[in-house]
């Protein structure tokens, strides 16, 4: 316990607060609340253990050596981890953003100001929509800004959708629009749009079942049988570089066509090749690894 708080404290002098609070604020995106000196602590600690555990294994059962890359496979696995949560929580938010954007304009005609109905919506509200508010609530009673919290919280957000809801909103608030009529307005256009977004969803996930099964079954299942042709050949004592090269060729073909087949699929769902790390980097841990066992460990079976 000792080094783990010897570790946080070297990362918080090291590390700029900058950098600390940027990754802070991704891994809430993600919903982890552990503080980002801890995490950077813990992941140390934890590849270093796995790194001691697998040399052990590794002298007793003579496996690959290569497999002491396999924890350092940690870090990519909570990134995408992170983004594949923070993807859930926009789209809850969006989901759940016409339903509040009726709540506030009902709200509104009574009579309450933006402010207040804001606040009142917040208390009884449930959601990462309504923590959001309620930080944004929160941070104008310390002293910050009105505008610039609420501009804030629409970068929070971090959808395209909801970004220009609430802009529109802000901005009819400063010239003094009905925001109530506006807001009704808003929330029917919100709702098609998701309504949109969710039927073209749906329409695409035909093809990208397909890419992940080639990605994940197909692929590294159809190069493991090569790898085990080629030990079988050496086996025979008939080893050449050109065995040697298929197997490499097998491997980073593996691992190429996984990070590829993420893009594509970031590309099909979201018109954007980004978004697909984190579909590349999981895909590309279970391929690589399908592709492992068949290559060490089939062949064997099939012997026997």
């Amino acid at each position: 316990m000792n080094q783990f708080y010897i570790l946080s404290d070297y990362f918080e002098n090291k590390i700029s607060e900058k950098h600390l609070n940027k990754l802070q604020d991704f891994l809430l995106s993600g919903g982890i609340s552990i503080s980002s000196t801890n995490i950077l602590s813990l992941l140390i600690i934890a590849i270093f253990t796995l790194e001691i555990l697998l040399l052990i294994l590794i002298s007793i059962f003579n496996l690959n050596y290569f497999l002491l890359i396999s924890p350092f496979l940690i870090l990519p696995s909570l990134i995408s981890y992170i983004l594949i949560k923070k993807e859930q929580r926009i789209n809850e938010i969006e989901q759940s953003s016409p339903d509040f954007l009726r709540q506030l304009s009902a709200i509104l005609r009574v009579g309450l100001s933006f402010e207040n109905a804001m606040e009142s919506i917040s208390t009884y509200g449930q959601g990462p929509l309504y923590d959001e508010i309620k930080r944004t609530i929160l941070e104008i009673k310390m002293g910050k800004n009105f505008d610039d919290a609420w501009y804030d919280f629409v970068k929070r957000l971090d959808s395209k959708e909801l970004k220009r809801v609430f802009i529109i909103i802000l901005e009819g608030r400063k010239i003094g629009t009905s925001l109530s009529s506006v807001i009704e307005d808003v929330s029917n256009d919100l709702r098609d749009m998701l309504a949109l977004k969710r039927d073209r969803k749906s329409s695409v996930m035909m093809p990208v079942m397909f890419l992940i099964i080639s990605a994940i079954i197909a692929t590294p299942f159809s190069l493991g049988m090569v790898s085990i042709y080629s030990n079988f050949i050496v086996s025979l004592g008939k080893s050449s570089e050109l065995i040697k090269t298929a197997v490499i060729a097998a491997e980073s073909y593996v691992i190429i066509h996984s990070i590829l087949v993420g893009f594509i699929i970031g590309l099909i769902l979201y018109g954007d090749f980004k978004k697909g790390l984190k579909f590349s980097i999981p895909l590309t841990i279970v391929a690589y690894s399908i592709f492992y066992i068949i290559s060490n460990f089939a062949g064997s079976l099939l012997i026997f």
